[in-house]
């Protein structure tokens, strides 16, 4: 008989679905079916084996990119009293380390719970750390769980992914129950609703979607974000494939699907019936705005499908509220004339109250039984009455109540944030409501509508942004003004989601083109490698055009209420004129091949079109971006490999296609150029940049961009790559083959060259070579190289090759290297190559586009490049060197300098720079330190070259 006693704590809600609903489940796509049964007794092999580690009130961090792997942890902690915080990289993976070390004085130095697979990944910042696989096999526990109270904490879930200053939210038990009692009423959910989740769990809307189907013991499948957004119609495939009746997406993946049907991508393959989308019954919009227009749009395109017109379900909630709390089961009946629909009535258990700046209270209203009167002192009166409900000026017409601060009160609410009082006593009124941070009105028939925010902050895709975290990072830049760049959302006609806008004052002389469009360049370069997307808006303006308080604190509100009335559109076109001066004139794709490719450039590059004679480069290209490019490229045009040469030798539209066409995408270059111009514009001495001694430039791709406009950047890229290309005979050669490059590129001095790790002896014999040949080499630049490399060289065995590959590639972390390289060498050589590439997350082999095949051929030619330096030894001498040291590989970086890296002054004829840059051997050019690095290297090249 069903047991009917109400849940006190969400430890029961598993308990429940475990013996009433045993053979129900969660769906893992890619993965395996776990039933609940089977996740009750794996919580609780789990439970008794976090009891070596944790005792119950401790806090966890428990890894969010697997979800079967983050489910048996969480409800582990959960059965054992530890408290789970899911976590997940930041989009920078440079800036784990310092997000880490945060979450380790905020709660204090929590256990870290992780799949063996992701443990390499874990930076080393003094926390423990503990597997699912090891926790999982502790013997049966003894039937005994940790007995927690209604209001014990239960979860803690980090705001904004986009700082590492997160804050951690407080949800206890009562609040999570209150919050599923609550979606259960309002979207009438019931144990034969299946439903389905993307959302990655570091997200409360994970959470929440995972707690509401098993508090009914219903069936639930789980994707992870990848699989969704690599081919967003998978999302519509899946739900049909599954039967699913309620799902959740911002509105953002609505437009995508939109986008990708108008491209005529299949909803299914050939040969198989068309998806059945008649089950479906709620599509829970939340996390940004709805766009009607989006929202009616993927309707029609699905109806054929059965996918009834009622089924989108616009929402509102937070993470201080658990997840959506607001929802607009009207949107299809009244508000398809909207552009932005009303997000409907708060669930049971939850008021909401509009407030002016003085607190006085313009309207309220709460969800059923939500009970009480109006608590003391919070203002209203005649003109506010407590439904929030107003007399109707015309027939048909619902009035709404005056925009005000939009604060919420009810069981499902945070009661603050862990470990910092300051912010809990700044989020909460007086009398004890929450401020949302979101301004909004209620309409005649109590729904919420949100006009605006009070916090500065920017939601792209449903994710948060904070305005002052991307700011710090640009007003660093010594392009832009200290303290005169401003980030704020905008929103273009017709757009799925919010877009970023950035308004800044140019460092340099506002009419010098070269100066506006080098600060153009190098704020949208650190934008992307900082939040991991591109700003709509780069906005060069005067001081004066950036609204400031009384404070000075910049009014970013008043700048998105300018672009919005056109004020700010000449700063618009003065972007435009200038990056069309730089990048010349738009010159439209001719053919199928060239659209085709505008298409994918357009795509990658997020922007609405992309002229066929701009490199992929100067349009804004990351490292990561071409990888993309890579992948996107052989999927159109049915290729099995393009050689990454070609996309760094043709980085055009035009020259691209060609080489595509021509036959060669697959085959290889004709013939190998080592000289890859990753920036060609500025009139300075350009640069030469030698690889590491793994080969490949893609290292430099987000350095050169920094020279935009100031001087050329090339890359030095080694034979070997390309197929065909045999590797390099001697040291002799590969400096013979790129001094040759250089001169076809720059036939006369005075030249500048650089080369990175093992590329720096390489540059140093290149600097050498032309200095013999009578010309003048201003600049030799060494990154974090002593003279003598052959002992190291020697040192470096089959195995230390294919690791630092492994580990240069993001495949492992530090903390792996030890461990593998005691696993690895009795092995085969094919089997460690083979071992290192199941260890990787399958997500990083995927970006890089990496076989086992393909990285083998690459650990051979970085292993060729091994063998040249062994025999390696410097002679000679050149004028003088600047070397840019950081923390070594091993030993200090104190020990480092002066015990090797000062060595450079028994081959030079003048005194040597030595110049401390931040980072480590592998980092010194990462998303993190870039910024930093490319500012002092161009200070030290105009110190050399403007003599």
């Amino acid at each position: 008989m069903p047991d009917q006693r109400p849940a006190s704590t969400i430890s029961y809600l598993l308990e429940r679905a475990a013996h009433e609903a045993a053979s129900r489940g969660i769906t893992f796509i890619g993965g395996s079916f776990l039933s609940y049964a089977e996740l009750w007794d794996g919580a609780r092999r789990i439970a008794h084996g976090l009891r070596g580690h944790s005792v119950p009130g401790d806090r966890a961090l428990v890894a969010a990119q697997e979800p079967e792997g983050f489910v048996r942890a969480f409800w582990g902690c959960v059965l054992s009293g530890v408290v789970p915080c899911p976590v997940a990289p930041p989009a920078d993976a440079s800036r784990w380390r310092a997000q880490l070390a945060h979450l380790r004085s905020l709660l204090g130095d929590p256990l870290v719970i992780l799949p063996k697979a992701a443990a390499g990944d874990l930076p080393d910042v003094g926390l423990r750390a503990v597997t699912v696989e090891e926790l999982s096999q502790a013997a049966s526990d003894d039937g005994l769980h940790h007995a927690a109270a209604p209001g014990d904490l239960a979860l803690l879930m980090l705001t904004s992914g986009s700082t590492g200053a997160s804050k951690a939210v407080r949800l206890t038990h009562g609040n999570l129950l209150a919050a599923v009692a609550g979606k259960t009423e309002a979207l009438e959910v019931g144990p034969a609703d299946t439903t389905m989740n993307w959302i990655a769990a570091d997200h409360v809307a994970a959470i929440e979607a995972h707690l509401l189907p098993l508090s009914h013991g219903a069936d639930q499948v789980m994707a992870t974000p990848e699989t969704v957004l690599a081919d967003p119609v998978e999302f519509v495939r899946l739900l049909a494939a599954h039967r699913v009746r309620v799902t959740f997406t911002p509105n953002f993946l609505l437009g995508q699907i939109n986008q990708a049907l108008a491209r005529g991508t299949a909803v299914h393959r050939a040969g198989e019936p068309g998806p059945d989308l008649s089950r479906v019954r709620h599509i829970i919009s939340g996390g940004e705005a709805t766009v009607t227009a989006t929202a009616r749009a993927f309707l029609e395109a699905l109806a054929p499908y059965g996918l009834s017109p009622d089924v989108i379900v616009p929402a509102f909630g937070m993470t201080e509220t658990c997840a959506g709390s607001v929802f607009n089961r009207d949107f299809a009946a009244r508000d398809l004339g909207t552009e932005f629909p009303p997000l409907g009535r708060p669930v049971r258990g939850l008021s909401i109250r509009i407030a002016d700046g003085d607190g006085t209270v313009l309207a309220s209203t709460e969800g059923p039984g939500s009970g009480g009167p109006e608590p003391e002192g919070t203002g209203g009166g005649p003109e506010a009455p407590a439904t929030g409900r107003a007399r109707p000026s015309g027939p048909g017409s619902e009035p709404a109540s005056e925009p005000g601060e939009v604060q919420v009160r009810g069981a499902m609410v945070t009661t603050g944030y862990f470990g910092n009082d300051r912010a809990t006593a700044e989020a909460f009124t007086a009398d004890g409501w929450f401020r949302t941070g979101d301004l909004g009105r209620l309409d005649a028939t109590g729904r919420l509508a949100l006009v605006g925010r009070t916090k500065d902050s920017v939601i792209v895709n449903g994710v948060n942004h904070y305005s002052h975290d991307l700011e710090a990072v640009l007003d660093e830049l010594p392009e832009v003004r200290r303290g005169h760049v401003a980030a704020f959302p905008v929103r273009p006609d017709g757009a799925d989601s919010e877009h970023l806008a950035l308004a800044f004052v140019p460092a340099g002389d506002p009419a010098d083109d070269a100066a506006v469009y080098c600060a153009l360049v190098a704020i949208r370069s650190s934008t992307v490698l900082h939040w991991g997307f591109r700003p709509q808006l780069v906005l060069p303006v005067t001081a004066a055009e950036i609204p400031r308080g009384n404070l000075n604190k910049i009014q970013r509100s008043r700048l998105r209420a300018a672009v919005e009335a056109g004020d700010l559109a000449h700063a618009a076109r003065r972007a435009e004129q200038v990056t069309t001066r730089f990048l010349g004139a738009y010159v439209a794709p001719a053919g199928d091949a060239e659209t085709t490719l505008a298409g994918i450039y357009a795509r990658v590059l997020a922007t609405p079109k992309v002229p066929a004679t701009a490199s992929f480069f100067d349009l804004g290209g990351t490292s990561l971006d071409v990888l993309r490019l890579k992948l996107e490229i052989q999927a159109a045009f049915g290729i099995d490999d393009v050689p990454m040469a070609t996309l760094l030798q043709a980085p055009t539209v035009r020259a691209l296609a060609r080489r595509l066409t021509g036959g060669r995408g697959a085959d290889g270059d004709a013939a190998y150029d080592p000289l890859v111009p990753l920036q060609v514009t500025g009139g300075g001495t350009p640069l030469f940049c030698v690889h590491p001694g793994l080969g490949e430039v893609l290292v430099f791709v987000n350095l050169a961009k920094y020279f935009t406009g100031e001087r050329p950047f090339h890359a030095l890229r080694a034979r070997g790559f390309g197929r065909g290309e045999t590797h390099f005979g001697s040291f002799t050669e590969m400096v013979d083959t790129y001094v040759a490059a250089i001169r076809r590129t720059q036939p006369r001095g005075p030249y500048a060259v650089a080369g990175y790790s093992y590329g720096g002896a390489v540059a140093f014999e290149i600097a050498k070579r032309l200095e013999a040949d009578g010309d003048d080499v201003a600049f030799v630049g060494v990154f974090n190289l002593p003279p003598h490399i052959s002992g190291r060289m020697q040192e470096i065995t089959f195995t230390d090759g294919a690791i630092n590959l492994a580990l240069f590639l993001e495949l492992i972390g530090p903390a792996d290297v030890e461990r593998l390289t005691a696993t690895l060498r009795p092995l085969p050589e094919a089997d460690q190559l083979a071992f290192l590439v199941e260890q990787a997350p399958p997500r990083r082999l995927t970006e890089l586009d990496l076989t086992v095949e393909r990285f083998a051929d690459w650990v051979r030619l970085a292993q060729n490049m091994v063998h040249l330096g062994r025999t390696y030894e410097p002679s000679g001498s050149v004028e003088r060197v600047r070397v840019f040291y950081c923390t070594p590989l091993r030993g200090t970086k104190q020990e480092w300098l002066d015990g090797q890296l000062r060595r450079w002054d028994d081959f030079t004829r003048a005194p040597n720079a030595y110049i401390e840059v931040d980072g480590e051997h592998y980092t010194l050019m990462s998303p993190r330190h870039v910024g930093t690095f490319q500012a002092t290297l161009r200070r030290e090249l105009a110190r050399a070259l403007d003599r």
